[in-house]
Order: structure tokens, then C-alpha cells, then sequence
């Protein structure tokens, strides 16, 4: 709902929704769509013209996340991953941004506020009534009124505008028990940097440097990086560019990006003019003008991860996500000291974290995702990556949809919810260390037949390899999996949760940065376009019989692109087939799980 007033000689618009997010890189994004796919009314505002965040064709820093092997996130992360293979095989940022764009865009039961900055909140004691964004492309004010708040836009901007408990900076170790933190407190933190993209080219290309660019020395490159070969600089997509740390990453943000800036430039002048690195074929294709942010303002929720809960694996009765990537603490000099720009301190892959970190100590409908989650210094050098934020706001939005349905606080869903927000989230596709997904009744009294492979594998609650034990049913093309009910059944939905290979191992001899996300960095000159994966099952049909004896085909796709379908089932039934046709690539076809309720 949308009414007009005027503020300041402006339009002032009034909109309505049930949770309202601010941000819109992938936590935002994420936490939007699942909100809204369970019902809610979301508004998303985001101050950018473009969605994505770090991962936007604005500031190119690929995403990633939990190492090792079958640990990839999957829910909407998967789902994105996928389309992008699909529709942009050779890794173009304009098509990136523009499956961004349509995932929030054309999301049932989202509005999306676009270029729009928040810049007030209205309070009452300690909850948000509404906050206001000023939409430059407009010239407008915008007042959103919610039941809930998340604020996802790194900088926790809705921090200083309620009040809401926050920190910033690293913490000394005594304070957490953390032994990689330093001895005394500061207002330290991780930097920004404007990220290089280069591509390789049939023949020398040169390069005139802006007069402003900074003249570097071979000496200043100490720790950073490997320029004896573009076997070894080409696969760098320059990270270490980086400044801030000693800053205030929030008010200096101008100033260092013009620092970046020189910085930046001043790189690829001496990549190509120095003569101490091979690069004649190889011309700037992109510089970043929007510095991409590591930590800034961290919130303060019901609990605070720390260290000790990273090395623990983090096994809390709350978990609703997980991490995996090292506690990658960056130095807060960046490109200013010779000394390793990080330090890659051991951390478990996966370790859970708690629904508590996602929402405010003292601001009671205030909820967050993303880098600015509640945890130490330490433990968000490993999870600020993106992967991680996107399960987060995947969590949070899931959270708030329940919040909404029934009547709870933030607070009250860890009180009351748990054990449903996590059911629903692995029903959603994403993966809780240490958790299975409870079969529905109607599926637990089923009984399952296929004409070779373990057909009760489709309902152990396991939808991807873990250790030895592959958790897959596998057989020929056209063999048909029968789930029989015994008696007339009624049922939203069926649900199939595929195989999209993980590991991405049917590509092959890829290079292991498209592996963990399809997202380019420098591009060579004979990269090869992207393929979908090879396990993943292209075509399948669906049949249902209503108790007649007679089978009723109700779903059928060429060209499936998810590694979780979901199939609307309008009718009862008393029995469901499944027929796998093909995959995009093996010979055999596989399913991980099924789920009826």
C-alpha cells in the first residue's frame, strides 16, 4: 500500500509490509525471497542501482564460502548458481546483475525499492515503527512501516538510527578467551578494496597510467602476490588491494577509495609497464570504482560467536547455518605493509551458527544478516564471505516469516520455534551440520519401489553425500520410482532434491576458482563456456493416481535447472510416480530425496 505526503518540499511515499530489509547484497536478497516465498509482505531497499552487494557487477569479488568436499551451500544459493550456469555460461557480470535483479524483481510479495538510502528510523521505546530512504533516481522520500526490521546492509546503518547495541573494531583476546586476537582492544578492522579484472588478448596491448596513479615498486608487492608467471598473477583477481583497517571504514570511505584508486591503478601500470611481469597480451578489462567492504559495524544479538565456537564447529541446539571458510583476519595496514596481507588461522569446515547472533540484544523487532551479524572480530573474519551471508539471510527471513505467522518477537521464535525453523530450512534445500530432515507423515507410511537402486535412501532426510555413505538413489534413464500410500492422501506440495554435483566435478579440468562459484575473475583468452552440471537431472515427468487405478501426468520438464523442484499437488492421490528421462550429461540419473507434505 502506497500513500503520498511531502517532506522537505518532496514526495514523501508510505508503504506497508510485514518485514521490511535494508540491504540488498546476498543476505538481503536472500532474506527478502524466503520471507516472501512463505508468505510475508517484504519490502527490500537498497542503496545501489543493482542487487548483490560484494558480488554485484559493481565491486566483483566472487562469492564463497565453506571449504572442503560436499560442503557447498546450497538453497537460494544453489539456485542462483545454477541459473547463472544456465543463462550465462561465459560468466558476463551485465547478465549476472540482471538474475540478480529478476530474483528479487519478479519474486511474488516483494516490493523493491532501488537507489534508496535509509537514513531514519522512528522509534517507540525499543522498536522500530518504520524507517525512511531518500531514492536519488526520484527525488523522493520513502517511509516503510513493518512489524520487522532486518538490516542487512553491512554497514548497520539501523544502528546508529534505534540505538541497537553495536561494536566495532577487534576485541582483546581476554575478553572471548581468543588467542589469534590481539592483546589489547582497538578500533581496528579488516579493509576495502577496488578489485582489478584483466583479460588475456590475442597480441600486446598497452597501457598509458593516469598521472595520478601512484608509481609502485617490485618491493611493494612483498607477500601479495606472484608475478613470475600469469600462470601464477591471471588467477588473482587482486584482493589485496586493500586499505582502511586503520580507519574508520565507514566516514573515510571517500578518502580511501581515492587512495584505492591510485593504488589500483598504480598495480596494473607496473603489471604492464615495469617489465618485471609477462603480461604484453593482457589489457585491463575492468577496475572497480566502488570499494568492496570486509567489516564495519558488527551488532550485538543474544549471543556473540566467538573464536572458541568457530574451533568448536559450533554445535548449538539453534544452528541455522553454517561457516567453513578459514578465520582469514586480514592485516589492517592492506596494501600500506609488506607483511602478509592475512593470516589464514584453522577453522573447521562445517561449524554452525546460532539463530541468537541474528537479532537484537535491545532493539526487539530488529533482526540482521550478513557481515554485521553478531560475532567477534575473530569469528567474522570467517564468516563475512558471502556464501555464509546468504545462508544467514536465508535464516533470517525464514525466521521472520514464522515471527509474522505466529505473532513472535525475534526473540520469541528462539524461544518457541527452533525446531521448525530449522525443519523448514532443510526443506527449503539448506544443508544444518548435524541435522536431518524429518519425513512428513504422509511419506513416512509410504511405501517406495524402484526397479533397481535403494529406493529408501529418498527418505533418510539426507540430501547430499556425507562421508562414505553417498545418500543417493541412482538408476537407469526411464525407470520409474513409485511411492505408494495405500489410502487417499492430500498434500501441498512434493518435493525432489537432486544431485547438481557438489563438487562440480563433471566439469572436468576447470580452473578451481569457477569451481566454487560461477563467477569470473581475469578472463583467458581460450576459457571455455560453462556447462550445467553433468548430474543434474534435465528431464522428468510426474504422475499421480487419484485412487482410479489410472495414471495422470501432473508435472513434466526438458529443461529443469534447480537442484530443488517443487511440485504443486492440487489433487489427493494415492499413489505419486516419479520417471527420470535424462541428465544434463551422465548416463545415469540420480535423486537425493523426496519429500510429500
Amino acid at each position: 500500500m502506497i500513500h503520498k505526503q511531502e517532506k522537505y518540499g518532496f514526495e514523501t511515499f508510505s508503504h506497508e509490509a510485514d518485514l521490511c530489509v535494508v540491504g540488498g547484497g546476498l543476505a538481503g536478497m536472500f532474506a527478502a525471497v524466503s520471507a516472501a516465498r512463505h508468505g510475508c509482505r517484504v519490502l527490500l531497499m537498497q542503496d545501489r542501482p543493482v542487487l548483490g552487494g560484494n558480488a554485484s557487477s559493481e565491486i566483483r569479488m566472487w562469492i564463497r564460502g565453506a571449504h572442503g568436499e560436499n560442503n557447498r551451500e546450497t538453497g537460494l544459493l544453489e539456485e542462483l548458481a545454477l541459473e547463472n550456469i544456465y543463462r550465462n555460461p561465459r560468466m558476463n557480470f551485465s547478465i549476472w546483475d540482471s538474475i540478480l535483479y529478476e530474483k528479487v524483481r519478479f519474486q511474488e510479495n516483494i516490493e523493491l525499492l532501488l537507489n534508496c538510502s535509509c537514513c531514519e528510523a522512528q522509534m517507540q521505546k525499543e522498536r522500530i515503527l518504520s524507517v525512511t530512504g531518500w531514492q536519488t533516481t526520484t527525488q523522493s522520500w520513502h517511509r516503510v512501516t513493518a512489524k520487522l526490521f532486518a538490516d542487512c546492509s553491512g554497514d548497520s546503518v539501523l544502528a546508529p538510527l534505534t540505538g541497537a547495541e553495536f561494536r566495532m573494531g577487534r576485541e582483546a583476546s581476554s575478553e572471548f578467551g581468543e588467542d589469534i586476537a590481539p592483546l589489547q582492544s582497538d578500533e581496528h578492522t579488516m579493509g576495502m578494496s577496488c578489485l582489478i579484472q584483466a583479460r588475456e588478448t590475442a597480441g600486446p596491448v598497452s597501457f598509458i597510467p593516469p598521472d595520478w596513479a601512484y608509481k609502485l615498486k617490485k618491493e611493494d608487492f612483498k607477500n601479495k602476490i606472484d608475478f613470475s608467471s600469469p600462470v601464477e598473477w591471471a588467477q588473482d583477481n587482486f584482493w589485496w588491494l586493500e586499505l582502511g583497517g586503520m580507519q574508520d571504514s565507514i566516514a573515510d570511505t571517500e578518502q580511501l577509495r581515492d587512495e584505492l584508486l591510485k593504488t589500483a591503478y598504480g598495480t596494473w601500470d607496473f603489471i604492464k609497464n615495469s617489465g618485471e611481469v609477462q603480461a604484453d597480451n593482457w589489457e585491463l578489462e575492468w577496475l572497480g570504482m566502488l570499494p568492496g567492504k570486509r567489516e564495519s559495524r558488527r551488532y550485538v544479538g543474544d549471543y556473540i560467536l566467538s573464536q572458541q565456537d568457530v574451533r568448536s564447529e559450533g554445535k548449538f541446539e539453534d544452528v541455522v547455518a553454517y561457516g567453513g571458510w578459514t578465520m582469514d583476519d586480514h592485516h589492517p595496514m592492506g596494501f600500506a605493509t609488506t607483511e602478509p596481507p592475512t593470516v589464514w588461522h584453522p577453522a573447521p569446515s562445517p561449524f554452525g551458527i546460532p539463530y541468537r547472533c541474528l537479532y537484537s540484544r535491545n532493539i526487539e523487532n530488529l533482526m540482521f544478516a550478513g557481515r554485521n551479524i553478531s560475532a567477534t572480530h575473530t569469528a567474522l573474519s570467517s564468516c563475512r564471505v558471502m556464501a555464509t551471508c546468504g545462508l544467514l539471510g536465508q535464516a533470517l527471513g525464514t525466521a521472520a516469516s514464522i515471527a509474522i505467522r505466529e505473532g513472535l518477537s525475534p526473540r520469541g521464535v528462539y524461544e518457541q520455534a527452533i525446531p521448525e525453523l530449522q525443519q523448514t530450512l532443510m526443506l527449503d534445500d539448506c544443508f544444518l551440520p548435524l541435522h536431518g530432515r524429518e519425513p512428513a507423515a504422509p511419506l513416512r507410511r509410504a511405501r517406495l519401489s524402484a526397479p533397481s537402486g535403494n529406493a529408501e535412501l529418498l527418505r533418510n532426510g539426507l540430501d547430499r553425500p556425507c562421508g562414505e555413505n553417498e545418500n543417493c538413489w541412482e538408476g537407469e534413464p526411464d525407470e520409474e520410482i513409485l511411492l505408494d500410500f495405500g489410502e487417499e492422501t492430500k498434500a501441498c506440495a512434493l518435493r525432489l532434491f537432486l544431485d547438481s554435483d557438489l563438487n562440480r566435478r563433471s566439469w572436468g579440468d576447470r580452473r578451481e576458482y569457477l569451481r566454487l562459484f560461477p563467477m569470473r575473475c581475469n578472463l583467458y583468452l581460450d576459457e571455455a563456456p560453462l556447462t550445467m552440471p553433468g548430474t543434474l537431472l534435465r528431464s522428468f515427468a510426474v504422475y499421480a493416481d487419484s485412487g482410479s487405478g489410472q495414471w495422470q501426468k501432473i508435472f513434466h520438464t526438458e529443461n529443469n535447472r534447480r537442484r530443488l523442484v517443487v511440485i504443486p499437488l492440487s489433487l489427493p492421490f494415492t499413489r505419486l510416480k516419479i520417471r527420470p528421462i535424462a541428465s544434463w550429461g551422465g548416463e545415469r540419473v540420480r535423486i537425493f530425496s523426496v519429500d510429500v507434505r
